[in-house]
């Protein structure tokens, strides 16, 4: 489990950012390279981000690293993408305990090869007692998916008479999701001028600041962090509550 931490951030800084990482595709086809290379320079954006997140003082980064839908990508494609997940898992990890920082994965793990859920497991076991800053990496992963495992896991107790029905309430379905020993993301941030949130963490951004940034995701960096994180700090976070005369 992960140590208990405040729900919210405080002051003008978020304790848990997300990320959705997109334009690969489109950063390489610019280039006139295939989308492997993309791929590959995401990744490099991977580890610059995680660096900047550090010295920033995040506590948790979620990254969308590769959603349920992606598998319908051509065979080549998700060929290249297993390849390049391989060589991160055993030649990052390694960097990301030396540095302090608790790896995790979440998402549906059936679905990948036996050596990838191998190294998985490893990193997550070697880097488990870091406290520097948590790294989600969201893997097959789709937040409707998540749900609806939440709800089938809640029906099965119901069923064996380990849950009381009028017991049911968010803390409980909270607690089936694989982020529950997470807090929710105070700070959704968005690359490659998309606004929208493809099926992420669909639970966990009810009360999130969604920032949405024009760079294709591998030429992000600390630069773009920080306006994104700046511009968190300029909002006036409610979480519902009216503020101000007249205030909504």
């Amino acid at each position: 489990m992960v140590d208990a931490a405040p729900q919210f951030g405080e002051g003008d800084r978020p304790l848990h950012v997300a990320i959705i990482m997109d334009g690969n595709g489109r950063w390489a086809r610019a280039r006139g390279m295939p989308r492997s290379f993309g791929h590959r320079e995401g990744a490099k954006a991977v580890k610059r981000t995680v660096q900047a997140a550090c010295e920033l003082g995040v506590g948790y980064l979620t990254l969308f690293g590769f959603s349920s839908e992606n598998w319908s990508r051509p065979a080549q494609e998700i060929g290249d993408l297993m390849e390049l997940l391989r060589f991160y898992l055993r030649r990052e990890i390694a960097e990301l305990h030396k540095d302090g920082i608790r790896f995790r994965v979440i998402g549906d793990r059936t679905l990948f090869s036996d050596d990838i859920v191998t190294l998985i497991e490893n990193g997550e076991r070697l880097t488990a007692g870091n406290t520097r800053m948590v790294l989600t990496i969201a893997l097959s992963y789709g937040g409707r998916r998540e749900l609806t495992g939440a709800v089938r896991r809640i029906a099965e107790d119901v069923a064996a008479g380990r849950l009381d029905p009028t017991a049911i309430d968010e803390t409980v379905v909270a607690s089936r999701l694989y982020t529950a020993d997470l807090p929710d993301p105070d700070l959704l941030i968005r690359t490659s001028g998309e606004k929208r949130i493809s099926n992420f963490l669909l639970w966990q951004i009810a009360y999130a600041e969604f920032v949405f940034l024009d760079v294709l995701w591998p030429d992000f960096g600390l630069q773009h962090l920080e306006e994104a994180l700046d511009e968190f700090a300029r909002r006036d976070r409610r979480f519902g509550r009216a503020t101000g005369q007249g205030g909504g």
